[in-house]
């Protein structure tokens, strides 16, 4: 059994403490989420470990109920975003013909427009609410999961095993389900984690830019652009969540990178 190494260690512990404190935060926080408890842009004191905000709020009670708000919008749209993508591109791989051409012909048109231009449009027409933000993130995430999900199940389906359920008589859903998904489930959980850290990237875009998520609701996103002004002055308010945005992403990533590495030897291990 090999070792797990350092910097996958480092980003289980950052993932992990991040994921607590999301998880907790209605009793780790100090304050409440749009509670005022001093001056604008206080400095940092015993009352206040980061000070205070634009409007007095206690910055590190912003950073933790942001961080919940953040991390579940994220985890939310990629798993949607999984359950979509990995059915659709595993359905196509399977039945093949037009059901394929139409599924990967429609995912293209989706892909040829940016992402971010695409979610600005429709989210500027719609109510900007959690669901709502859930929703288009994970709809528009899924076109990339159905390429990797369809290239991945295109190899398995012409493995023996495949030929030989086909042969029983076994439905496309057993097929699907049974035969494929398990020998496919290692790189998508390996992409799984790149694709949460797009979406967190994602919903602190659209929260700087004024679509994602709404006040009084706090998320990394919202706290950088409540604050921004400030570093005209050497405020550091905004950076904050900055740095927690840039920590969880490299974090994640390290588990990631670990998880397709370790998938990669396993598989070598296998061939030779």
């Amino acid at each position: 059994m090999s070792r797990i190494p350092v910097s996958a260690l480092i980003g289980l512990g950052f993932t992990g403490l991040y994921f607590f404190v999301a998880i907790f935060a209605g009793w780790i926080a100090p304050y409440g989420m749009a509670e005022v408890v001093g001056g604008v842009w206080e400095p940092s004191s015993s009352q206040s470990w980061l000070g205070t905000d634009s409007i007095g709020r206690d910055l590190l009670s912003r950073m933790i109920y942001g961080g919940r708000t953040t991390i579940a919008v994220a985890a939310a749209a990629t798993v949607l975003s999984f359950v979509i993508g990995s059915i659709l591109g595993l359905t196509a791989a399977v039945l093949g013909g037009w059901v394929d051409q139409v599924l990967s012909r429609g995912v293209d048109l989706v892909m040829a427009i940016p992402t971010l231009i695409f979610a600005l449009v429709v989210l500027s027409v719609m109510p900007v609410t959690l669901p709502i933000l859930i929703l288009v993130m994970g709809l528009l995430d899924s076109t990339r999961v159905f390429r990797l999900s369809r290239a991945v199940a295109v190899d398995i389906t012409v493995m023996d095993y495949i030929e030989a359920a086909r042969l029983r008589g076994e439905g496309g859903g057993w097929i699907v389900f049974r035969e494929i998904l398990p020998n496919a489930l290692s790189p998508l959980v390996a992409e799984m984690g790149l694709r949460f850290i797009f979406a967190v990237l994602f919903i602190s875009t659209l929260s700087f830019l004024g679509l994602g998520v709404q006040p009084p609701l706090a998320d990394w996103g919202g706290i950088v652009k409540e604050n921004k002004d400030g570093i005209v002055y050497g405020i550091p308010a905004a950076l904050y969540p900055a740095i927690a945005i840039a920590t969880l992403a490299i974090s994640v990533n390290l588990v990631a990178d670990w998880v397709l590495g370790r998938t990669s030897s396993l598989k070598g291990g296998r061939g030779g």
